[in-house]
């Protein structure tokens, strides 16, 4: 199946001008759409950045929407997470099924409630699964998440976590048969190997998150992915790592 690639620059919550010139590195290298301009990069309240960001944010929920209406797989680039406030609702209503394999150093899982530095990017999840509201509509099932790579949890999160009974990932064969949709937050990998935004030590290589994706994509029918948090001057090695998603 044909692979619909795009790549938004526009601003959601971007703290780091870093991100958005990664996500166009990235899609230079990947002969992706791009789409958009860079925000000026700022620390905003959660607030702020969902309602001016919300252009971007329907635009990431539309190519996704586009490429499942087109038959196509959507490949989604993003400078950072909080697109998935968009993007999952619309997996969800063209996947009633799927599960979303949550790659990531980062819960994203706060709550307006919990949240402790009021970052969007880090509520984005909870926003999908329904514990607040977005405005883009919720629809997952936290029970259908599968984390794997995350590590730095707040304690609110980790209760909510908990709770909703999301779980870890320890091998690709516990996907077999499963319908997936992939999402990719670059600081999954070890910060000594891609700087990023909020660094987290003790992830992974590129050649173990190619190896994982290689094993997912054998088990499971991967539907579409998004990959954030690209660093400019990385492009190879993120390219190497996520080839599974784009094969």
């Amino acid at each position: 199946m044909d692979r619909h690639i795009a790549a938004l620059l526009c601003r959601t919550s971007d703290r780091n001008p870093q991100v958005a010139a990664g996500t166009r590195e990235l899609a230079e290298l990947l002969g992706a759409r791009i789409i958009g301009t860079p925000g000026e990069p700022r620390t905003g309240a959660w607030e702020d950045d969902l309602r001016d960001s919300r252009g971007c944010l329907l635009e990431a929920g539309g190519q996704v929407d586009d490429a499942f209406v087109g038959g196509r797989v959507p490949i989604l680039l993003a400078g950072e997470c909080s697109v998935s406030v968009a993007t999952l609702p619309v997996v969800v209503r063209h996947h009633p099924d799927v599960r979303v394999l949550w790659l990531d150093a980062h819960g994203d899982f706060n709550t307006p409630e919990t949240t402790a530095s009021g970052f969007l990017g880090g509520m984005c999840l909870a926003g999908a699964c329904g514990l607040w509201d977005t405005g883009f509509g919720a629809g997952l099932d936290p029970a259908r998440v599968i984390m794997h790579g995350v590590r730095d949890v707040d304690a609110g999160e980790r209760v909510a976590l908990d709770r909703c009974g999301v779980y870890r990932l320890e091998q690709a064969d516990q996907l077999a048969g499963m319908t997936l949709f992939v999402h990719v937050d670059l600081d999954v990998l070890d910060p000594s190997v891609l700087p990023a935004s909020f660094p987290a030590p003790g992830g992974l290589s590129p050649e173990v998150l190619n190896g994982l994706l290689t094993d997912v994509a054998r088990v499971a029918t991967v539907v579409g992915a998004e990959i954030t948090s690209a660093a400019p001057g990385h492009g190879g090695a993120v390219n190497g790592a996520i080839a599974p998603l784009l094969a």
